[in-house]
């Protein structure tokens, strides 16, 4: 660790330590959904409530000791609020009408099984599904802010095994697997820096839903998973806001309603990597930049290189409500990354300069019209567009070459929604899907000169029913539902069902059973490692239903819960497969980088979780086992061979605290490596080719990483508190390999490349929220 950054460390941990010394303990108001979280906990019950009900109303905390009647009675007569009881500890929350109304009906809403899962902002549903509020969120070891992309790997079953939120691995499936929407609108990048931050400003995001398995009907794509981002849909009553900055980015948001019926909505965040080097920045740029174009001619002393780096992401939404029953809404987003760097060589005494760069960025818009037809019937209807670009120009001095490489998509379609509910234990949702997507590659090269440009189009037309069903004491929870996609390029036809059970007993114990089947036809394969600069290497691809073949999977999964006194114990074991898959969309780095197979992968794992929450602690150990195997015919005598991204065993060991206004959390995780192929001991290499081992037949060492973070939260105004930060992720600096292969030398010899995960990385961020 340089003396710069110990000295930045010590001037931050002096600022929290100045913070404790002043802390007071304050009888304080706090957002009513907060409080009744804690309730939850507290009391082993569950609120069932309209987002609408509560948003915006606060209280102040009433004296502790209160039996949970004492505490609803003290709720009722500070606020417009009141509850019904049902079935076995669930609270229904009304809004009393100024005017009783006989024809009241009680609306039963989805039930959340746990909230604060692991954290505040956490919460697990009854069909198998997690959601997440950005906005209620409360720490996590070595997050200071609510990164979605890094959130999600705090539940079992998701990791990265690269440490890139552009690469997340969900139950054994590739990053391009999981279906990421924005507002509705499919999103094809993911992250900036290239993968180590989320591409999507939480502060405006309402809800993230994550489903792993039992899948809505309503969803096409995704074979792994869903990853459903939603901004807020309803107008505020005043003005809010906010901003900040940590040693990456700065940015800011704002709710500004202009009317009773109309609101803007708008965030914009950009990068300070271009004006500023911290050394957040350093560990960043080391991690994503190794063994890249940038770094990798570093050792030839006639090439020098000066780059600059920036990324920024904007967002705008309009509300406009027409009447009580028409909505009108529309979305924007921009996404962009950018890299420059110079190349100077002094190639026959003459001086050279080439300037070599990247670009990424994702265009996303939406115009969606809802209306509600009566108290148990509505429609939607949205239209949208996404555009991506990847674009690289590569000049290479030493071989006077230039290569320009470039891959786009173009997402464009309709979307139409019917909501119906029969009565309180029964509803339909029913729609259409129409979509049309066309995907570009473009490679030119001037020396040799060559140039190849491939554009192909995917139409689909899909329509989807579901049906939920419960019971009248809401113990039981059926959702099934199917959906049938209409691929016009093959006049090909796939039924896709889904289902999702789930059974409350014993009062608190609970059972799952979740199954899907999917389908996808975009995909990401990688033709070189060293495209697109070696950093972004990945390109998108449609299927042509002969080399690249629609995806499809099927994947089974049961589970059970036991949820008391702030207790939780989750075992759920599960079944996937997915065929379709291609070599080039697995990144092989062996004996296989080359080929091109068709193929498929199966999965069977396990995972377990013990969460402990007191009213200002929670404890959590997570364990996940599993087998991931690949089968392709003609590759290795037919014999199935460990996955790429087989992560056999990962332990998580973790714990929140919370004190006045003070949050701080500590978690360590462990996994075993994952596989890599090693040469043959005693032939490894015949006429520069390297004879390979059994693919994947070895692993790289364990990974370990202990992350530390806090935060401070005080008053500064009326309307307005401030949020300080820290963290240490990698706190012990441990060096672990993330990625192994071979290359073979100039004189026939073999050297190993090993790719690092980040070391110990501090970050500090300072945001004002009004």
């Amino acid at each position: 660790m340089t003396r710069t950054t110990l000295s930045f460390l010590y001037i931050v941990l002096f600022f929290f330590s100045s913070l404790t010394v002043t802390a007071q303990i304050n009888k304080e108001t706090i957002p009513l959904v907060d409080f009744l979280k804690q309730i939850e906990t507290k009391h082993n019950v569950t609120f069932s409530y309209a987002d609408a009900n509560i948003k915006g109303e606060a209280i102040i905390l009433p004296p502790s000791g209160l039996s949970l009647t004492e505490v609803l009675d003290y709720i009722t007569a500070n606020t417009n609020l009141s509850f019904e009881t049902l079935g076995n500890k669930i609270l229904i929350i009304k809004k009393e009408a100024l005017k009783p109304s006989k024809s009241f009906k009680t609306q039963y809403l989805e039930e959340v099984v746990i909230s604060n899962y692991l954290t505040k902002g956490i919460s697990l549903n009854n069909d198998g599904s997690t959601n997440i509020e950005p906005e209620s969120f409360g720490i996590l070891p070595g997050l200071i802010e609510p990164d979605v992309l890094q959130t999600i790997q705090s539940l079992p079953g998701i990791i990265s095994v690269d440490e890139r939120v552009s690469n997340v691995n969900i139950r054994g499936g590739t990053h391009d697997q999981n279906l990421m929407l924005w507002d509705g609108i499919k999103m094809y990048q993911s992250g900036h820096f290239f993968g180590l931050i989320s591409a999507f400003n939480p502060y405006l995001t309402e809800t993230v839903s994550v489903s792993k398995n039992g899948t809505s009907a309503m969803y096409g794509d995704g074979v792994s998973s869903v990853i459903d981002m939603q901004s807020s849909n309803n107008i505020s009553k005043k003005a809010s806001g906010g901003g900040g900055f940590n040693l990456i980015n700065g940015d800011a948001y704002a709710k500004v309603p202009l009317s009773k019926k109309t609101e803007i909505q708008l965030s914009a965040r950009r990068s300070l990597t271009d004006l500023i080097e911290t050394p957040t920045y350093d560990q960043y740029f080391k991690r994503i930049f190794q063994d890249s174009d940038l770094t990798n001619n570093q050792n030839n002393s006639s090439v020098s290189k000066d780059e600059r780096f920036y990324f920024y992401d904007t967002t705008l939404k309009f509300l406009y409500d027409l009447s009580k029953k028409d909505k009108i809404r529309a979305n924007f987003l921009n996404v962009f990354n950018s890299l420059n760097y110079k190349e100077q060589s002094r190639v026959n005494d003459v001086d050279e300069e080439l300037n070599s760069n990247l670009t990424q960025s994702n265009l996303a818009a939406s115009v969606d019209y809802t209306k509600d037809w009566s108290s148990n019937l509505s429609t939607s209807i949205q239209a949208y567009v996404s555009k991506y670009n990847l674009d690289a120009t590569n000049f290479d001095l030493i071989n006077n070459q230039r290569l320009i490489q470039e891959n786009q998509v173009y997402d464009n379609g309709i979307k139409t929604k019917l909501n119906y509910q029969f009565s309180d234990n029964l509803k339909l949702k029913s729609g259409y899907q129409f979509s049309e997507v066309g995907v570009s590659n473009l490679e030119d090269v001037n020396n040799p000169v060559f140039r190849s440009y491939i554009k192909e189009v995917m139409r689909t037309h899909s329509l989807y029913s579901e049906l939920h069903v419960a019971s009248n004491s809401q113990s039981t929870k059926l959702k099934i539902g199917v959906r049938g996609n209409y691929f016009e390029k093959f006049s090909k036809t796939h039924i896709e069902p889904r289902f999702s059970f789930n059974q409350r007993f014993l009062s608190n114990f609970r059972f799952e059973i979740l199954g899907e089947i999917k389908s996808q036809t975009t995909s990401q394969i990688i033709d070189l490692q060293n495209d697109f600069l070696g950093i972004e290497k990945r390109r998108w691809v449609l299927s042509n239903d002969h080399t690249i073949p629609i995806i499809k999977s099927k994947q089974l999964s049961t589970g059970i819960r036991y949820n008391k006194n702030g207790l939780l114990l989750s075992a759920e074991a599960y079944i996937k497969k997915v065929d379709g898959i291609t070599t080039r969309s697995q990144g092989f780095q062996n004996q296989y980088q080359f080929v091109n197979a068709i193929g498929n992968y199966k999965i069977r794992g396990l995972d377990f979780l013990i969460n402990k929450q007191y009213d200002d602690t929670s404890v959590w150990l997570s364990y996940s086992y599993s087998k991931n195997d690949y089968e392709f015919k003609n590759l290795n005598l037919g014999n199935s061979f460990p996955n790429n991204i087989d992560v056999t065993h990962a332990l998580t060991f973790a714990g929140t605290y919370t004190i006045n206004k003070f949050k701080f959390a500590l978690g360590f995780n462990w996994r075993t490596g994952k596989p890599y192929t090693k040469p043959e001991a005693n032939n490894p290499s015949t006429g520069g080719t390297i004879n390979y081992a059994s693919p994947n037949s070895s692993n790289i060492e364990d990974y370990l990483r202990t992350d530390f973070s806090t935060t401070y939260t005080f008053k500064v105004a009326d309307n307005t508190i401030a949020i300080a930060g820290f963290s240490l992720w990698n706190l012990l600096n441990k060096k672990n390999t993330i990625n192994s292969y071979y290359i073979i030398n100039d004189e026939d010899t073999i050297s190993k490349v090993e790719n690092l995960s980040l070391g110990i990385t501090p970050n500090f961020s300072f945001r004002l929220r009004f």
